[in-house]
């Protein structure tokens, strides 16, 4: 189901990612829901939900990366 807020994100992107993070994942969740919407366009046998779930962490892992030193998640530096 497509979230209308970061507050109804799941509990592990909330504790794990900063809110920046956690926009970009909620619009890419909300967009690959429907996206995805026909089984058709998955891969494999892959859920609605686990697909938009992984679109969604795909989109952040673009623009922000996990710490090594303190495991934190952090907006990557611009190359």
């Amino acid at each position: 189901m497509p979230y209308d807020t970061i507050d109804d994100l799941p509990e592990s992107v909330r504790s794990n990612l900063p809110e920046g993070a956690q926009e970009i994942y909620k619009e890419a969740f909300n967009n690959a829901w429907e996206q995805y919407k026909d089984p058709e366009k998955r891969r494999g046998d892959a859920s609605r939900e686990e697909t938009a779930h992984r679109v969604a962490w795909a989109a952040v892992k673009k623009e922000y990366e996990k710490d090594e030193s303190s495991g934190k998640w952090k907006k990557k530096q611009a190359a």
